[in-house]
């Protein structure tokens, strides 16, 4: 069995030695500008966390609020990273955020459902500290963490619930720099999760009280995301 490894072994190690060759870097200084610009385009998929309460109305109904179904969505903005080290920088990422949330109420006793299509549109300033590996030829992994404000600019009313405009969401994320002749790719994947609860619970809005029992229903609602970008720089 050892004579099998080691025949295995010396296999092995041309494959590595040519894994491991230098090879000649692409873009071999952008890394040590003090600053940085760049854009970026993605998919998201969004996320709803419902904390129901078995509220029961005085019909005797009992609803449920779950998401139906995710929906992809689409994500553009731009970058500004500011070198802070030789593997710490920070980036200012504005992004707009374009999807939709498919919310489905059911009630325990009938199975009666009842259906609400939240789209939206984010506007968000997140602020990351990203954190490198060293460059080897022309990749370079990395991890990032940071928070993010934002503003929803498509709050309907009239609706079965109704969401603040304002969130706060938490990111960490990790991607890899590849360095092309022309320009730096980077592809991303980013995990967000909110801090408040999105629920509106004031429904003075509402010309129609027999929506009241869907946001009664509800204790709290914490957004997600799933954010898949490839920036440019």
């Amino acid at each position: 069995m050892k004579r099998v490894l080691t025949y295995i072994l010396l296999l092995l190690l041309p494959l590595l030695a040519v894994a491991q060759e230098r090879k000649v870097q692409n873009k071999p200084y952008i890394d040590y500008r003090r600053l940085h610009y760049g854009f970026f385009v993605g998919l998201h998929a969004q996320d709803m966390e419902f904390v129901n309460n078995g509220h029961v109305t005085e019909d005797g109904e009992c609803w449920y609020a779950d998401i139906a179904q995710y929906n992809p969505g689409f994500s553009v903005g731009v970058l500004a990273d500011l070198r802070l080290g030789t593997y710490l920088s920070l980036r200012a990422l504005p992004t707009m955020h374009f999807g939709q949330n498919s919310i489905v109420f059911r009630e325990q006793n009938s199975g009666e459902i009842s259906r609400q299509q939240v789209k939206t549109t984010y506007i968000s300033l997140p602020l990351h500290l990203k954190y490198s590996a060293e460059r080897f030829n022309n990749y370079r992994p990395y991890i990032t963490a940071g928070v993010s404000p934002m503003l929803n600019l498509t709050v309907k009313k009239q609706k079965q619930l109704l969401l603040k405009k304002f969130d706060f969401m938490v990111e960490v994320g990790a991607g890899c720099d590849f360095y092309l002749p022309f320009f730096k790719l980077i592809p991303e994947l980013k995990f967000a999760f909110s801090l408040l609860d999105v629920l509106k619970k004031d429904r003075s809005d509402l010309l129609d009280e027999n929506y009241l029992k869907y946001t009664h229903s509800v204790d709290r609602i914490a957004s997600k995301m799933i954010v898949l970008s490839f920036y440019f720089e």
